[in-house]
């Protein structure tokens, strides 16, 4: 993806399209995509007849993946390079799930969170806001 930092694009690999998250349990299906377990347990459901990869709509006669274990090994070691990256960046708070920096504050959560949270579903609906703008509108309202 253009303008995208190396991290980024690492992160957009490791990510799985459904849940915006890293991959937890990784399965490869007929095309070759990768989601989670989960997810697309969760996006197939029990009764479809065909299989359709939500990616590429390639469709399977047969509800079959297989776990990518490799791809499990790539996802933990990512995750010690950017816990690393982020100790060594000056002290800067990083989100304990991501390992991210903590840029930009939920104004429903009242909380940090991350550019990776801001994508998932539990924020992705939320009023978000740079982290500096929302210190200095608690600043000015006494909460700091």
């Amino acid at each position: 993806m253009a303008g995208e930092s190396k991290a980024e694009s690492l992160w957009h690999e490791l990510s799985c399209p459904i849940c915006l998250e890293y991959f937890q349990e990784p399965v490869s299906i007929h095309c070759g995509h990768n989601f989670c377990r989960d997810c697309i347990s969760q996006c197939w459901g029990e009764s479809e007849p065909n299989f359709s990869c939500p990616q590429c709509r390639e469709t399977a006669q047969q509800r079959n993946f297989r776990p990518s274990r490799e791809l499990a090994r790539v996802i933990e070691i990512a995750r010690g390079l950017s816990f690393q990256a982020a100790k060594g960046s000056g002290g800067e708070r990083v989100c304990e799930r991501h390992q991210e920096a903590l840029k930009l504050f939920c104004e429903e959560d009242e909380t940090p969170i991350c550019l990776v949270c801001d994508k998932s579903k539990a924020h992705r609906s939320h009023t978000v806001v740079p982290i500096e703008e929302a210190a200095q509108e608690y600043k000015q309202i006494g909460k700091v």
